[in-house]
Formats: structure tokens, sequence, C-alpha cells
């Protein structure tokens, strides 16, 4: 009989462009909570979520029941701006409720990396000025825009020439803070840098930011696509530092598993868009009903559900199962967002396929090789930590020369 599996990944191979020579191959049956079902009935305990996507885990019920609701109602009925639309407005109206005053507008779009691309054309539209400032080991998307404020030299110099009047600053360096100056448009920044190993800054720096930005007239965006949606153990990263941007992007876990974006900013600074040029930004399916559904639905469930200081406990018991063992040369965590410094790439590059022998999904940065990286579901049980504590420690063991 046919062998199901080697024929659906050789035609993976072969009829799907590829990101990387050695992707995973798991024939994907089905996916619930924690946890990913290949067509062999192998169980994978999802310790990545997609790459913070799933933060309310897989399938949400309630994510679920709204998409076959919306479904049944419509599906795109006319491109963004131009309809008024249940789906649309009862996200916006959810989102907004949950963030500061000052970010009251939201403009939906199909995903993290166009959220940033608008960003950047918003802090020039509002500023009139042109000079964009990011930071070292920033990764903001893979489109031309977010890849010219993205660190990633190796990944970028492909694809020059980029968009100039790009200007790089260190993270977490207060001094430097001074090169933004009335010529600078907007500041773009991770508020937890998520590709370079997880780093944090420091509540003093993020204010200096905010103060500079504030006194030169740039626009202050923080890029919250990974880390944002609860990932820290607060909805938003921002909440830990006491710092409000201009300019938000959103994206990956927002859907609750479907592809969304979220520009979201002043309704001041939003109306920027609609004259001197009129139609300043637009996008066909950005703000598509069925996302939105599925994305207020997701809101609801992280507003209501989800117990942010049972992910700082959960991410902190994780922590200490994995502190002590002597490969791991240093653990940079939050809530429940970890990187795993190891000695080289060769020792990462075993054990992450070690735990995928084992049956559990964990994963690499694309700028910090020597690490690996885990973002569980935020409601992910104690048994689970357990057990996911409990294979990597055998992963690592296992690989030892």
């Amino acid at each position: 009989m046919p062998n199901r599996t080697n024929d659906n990944q050789q035609d993976f191979l072969r009829l799907q462009g590829q990101t990387n020579p050695f992707p995973y191959l798991i024939d994907v049956d089905r996916a619930e909570g924690s946890w990913i079902i290949d067509t062999s009935g192998k169980r994978y305990l999802d310790m990545i979520a997609g790459v913070a996507v799933n933060n309310i885990g897989h399938n949400h019920p309630k994510v679920v029941s709204a998409i076959k609701s919306q479904v049944d109602r419509h599906m795109h009925v006319m491109v963004y701006g131009e309809f008024v639309q249940d789906a649309q407005l009862n996200f916006a109206r959810k989102l907004t409720s949950l963030l500061p005053d000052s970010l009251n507008a939201v403009y939906t779009v199909n995903s993290g990396t166009e959220a940033n691309e608008a960003a950047l054309k918003l802090a020039k539209r509002v500023t009139g000025r042109t000079e964009l400032i990011s930071f070292r080991g920033s990764y903001h998307g893979s489109t031309h825009g977010s890849m010219s404020v993205s660190g990633n030299e190796t990944k970028k110099e492909a694809f020059r020439p980029l968009l100039p009047d790009v200007r790089f600053l260190t993270f977490n360096e207060a001094a430097e803070l001074e090169q933004i100056t009335e010529k600078t448009a907007g500041v773009i920044i991770e508020t937890i840098q998520g590709d370079a190993g997880v780093r944090v800054p420091s509540k003093e720096f993020l204010k200096a930011l905010r103060d500079r930005c504030t006194e030169v007239g740039a626009q202050l965006i923080f890029d919250e696509i990974q880390c944002g949606m609860g990932r820290t153990g607060k909805l938003f990263a921002f909440e830990h530092f006491d710092v409000v941007p201009d300019i938000l992007t959103l994206g990956k876990a927002l859907g609750g598993g479907m592809p969304i974006g979220a520009l979201v900013s002043s309704k001041e600074n939003l109306h920027q868009f609609t004259f001197n040029p009129m139609l300043g930004h637009i996008t066909t399916f950005g703000g598509h009903p069925v996302v939105c559904a599925a994305g207020h639905a997701c809101l609801e469930v992280l507003d209501s559900e989800i117990d942010f200081n049972e992910v700082e406990r959960l991410g902190a018991l994780l922590e200490s199962l994995l502190e002590n063992e002597p490969e791991i040369k240093e653990i940079r965590c939050i809530g429940m967002m970890f990187a795993f410094d190891m000695e080289s790439f060769e020792r990462v590059e075993k054990v992450v396929k070690k735990c995928l022998e084992k049956g559990l999904i964990s994963f690499w940065f694309l700028s910090h090789p020597y690490s690996f990286r885990l973002s569980p579901p935020l409601n992910i049980s104690e048994e689970e930590i357990l057990e996911a504590a409990k294979i990597i420690g055998e992963a690592i063991g296992d690989t030892r020369s």
C-alpha cells in the first residue's frame, strides 16, 4: 500500500516553496490544546505554539465556534474600510477596550509584518520626516520595509538595496538615544526582543526612549507581534514598563490561530491615511470577517480565561526545572517566552532534533543560533510543564557526547 506520510512529504518538498533545507516534516492530522497529532497517531507536546501564535492552545472551542458562526453569515464582502461589518467592529471594540486611552483606533491587516509596514508609513505620514530608527538584534518581518528595520545583516545582504535613511542603535543602551533627533520620523522597537534570544530591556531604558521620542516629536512604535497577547505574563508587554507607545503593532497570537495583524494608534494618527493622499494605506483582505471573529473570540479568552499569575508561576516552574542542567549556560525568560543558551549551534541542533524524536516540539532562533526557544500555550497544564522538562532533560542527556 502507498505510504501516505512519505507521499505527502515528497509532495510538500516538490510542490511548495521552502524556507530552509531541513524542515520538520511532521505530517499533521489534528491539533488540540497543547498537542499536535500526526497522521500515524504520534502525539507531540507543542512547546513552541506555532512560534508564539497558539497562545490559547490549538483549536480553542470559543474560537472555532466564532469562526463557524461567521462563515454561516458571510465571508469577504468588500475591501477593508468601505462596509460596516459586525466582526470588524466587535474586534476593534474589544481590542481598544483593553488598551490605554491613547491607543483608541485599529487598522486591521493580514499579518504582523504588514502591520509593521503600515506603522513605518504612518510614522512618516504623521511627522513629514523620513528617518527611521531601529535596534541591533531586532526582527520586524521579511518584506522589504520590515526587513530594512530588522537587525540581521546576514539575512538582508542578498536583498539590498533596502529602504534608505534607516539607523540602528544598541538595544537597552540609553546613551545612544540622543541619536534620535528632529529628523526622525519613527523609532521601532520590539518591547521584548524575540529573535535575538529573548532580550528584556530595563524600565529605565524604555522610559528614556519614550521621553526622547516625545522631546523630538518622533513616533514611538512598539512591535508586540511576538511578545504581545499575554506571552510575557501580561496582556501587552509594555505593561511591564509603564510606557505607552504612539503606535502598537500586533499579530501572531491575536487571531487565535488565524492570520491577522493590527496597527493600533490614535484616531487622529490613523486618519492621516485618508487624505494627502486618499487611500494612504489599503488592503483587500485586512479585517476579513472570519479572521476578525476569531480574533474577537481570542481576545475574550485572553481577557476572561487566562490567569496571568498562573502563566508566571508555570513559567518560573519550567525555568527552575531546567536551570541546574549543566549544559544550559543561561536561561532568559519572561512569562512563557524562553531562550536557553548552550555552548554551540551543534548542541542546540542535536537537542532540538532529539526532543522532536521524543514527541516535543521546540525550535531555534534565526539570529541567536546557540539557543533553543520555547513559547508554549499560556493555558498549558502543570502536568504538561513537568513532562516537557523531563523530555528536554532526557534529550540533553541522550545527545551528550
